[in-house]
């Protein structure tokens, strides 16, 4: 038989499946500690505060999100599939979640004007993930010279594609489309850059 959620994870379970579809701001303390079935004293030991929690429970989910994204790099057959998987990591790992109304770290961010160190630091690396891989894997498709600057390319593009999603867009639609143009910017720095050994 399989064992049941611990309090603390009842509690990251909660606040991430209320930031995600409700907003950070909005989701009280109160209505955090109802869906996870906890009392506040359980929520103030394990995580000192609201704060505390959601930078928890958005710690956990970079940790998924990374897994899924590597899973769909690992699965792409060419340098150039791997780039693009980002937006195949997208499409599945909105699949294997709480569906968010876009980025549930975009979303945090625009909610907290002035968040505290750990959040701050939390948010942050979702951006150095992101940007760093992508320049990790544009490396070997155009050169590392080049590589930066198709990396921050398809971040703004993956970026677009979420705010379509917000929007009301389909989410496999929107991926597929972002997909689409993060190629054509993968080619033109491409026919821009020096020969790649391939």
């Amino acid at each position: 038989m399989a064992s049941q959620p611990t309090a603390r994870d009842r509690l990251l379970d909660a606040a991430e499946d209320l930031a995600a579809t409700q907003g950070v701001n909005i989701t009280s303390v109160d209505a955090i500690l109802d869906r996870a079935r906890v009392s506040p004293a359980t929520l103030y030991a394990h995580f000192g505060n609201k704060e505390g929690l959601i930078t928890e429970a958005l710690r956990r989910r970079l940790a998924r999100w990374d897994t899924t994204w590597q899973e769909c790099i690992d699965d792409a057959d060419s340098r150039e599939e791997k780039l693009l998987a980002v937006f195949t990591a997208l499409s599945r790992h909105r699949r294997a979640l709480t569906p968010s109304r876009w980025c549930v770290f975009l979303g945090v961010a625009a909610e907290t004007p002035h968040p505290g160190r750990d959040l701050q630091d939390t948010l942050a690396a979702d951006t150095r993930l992101l940007l760093g891989r992508l320049e990790d894997l544009a490396g070997p498709v155009v050169g590392a010279e080049q590589a930066p600057l198709l990396a921050r390319r398809i971040v703004l593009v993956y970026t677009g594609v979420l705010g379509m999603i917000l929007r009301g867009a389909d989410v496999d639609a929107a991926t597929a489309e972002g997909r689409s143009i993060a190629a054509l910017a993968l080619h033109a720095v491409g026919a821009a850059a020096p020969a790649v050994r391939r």
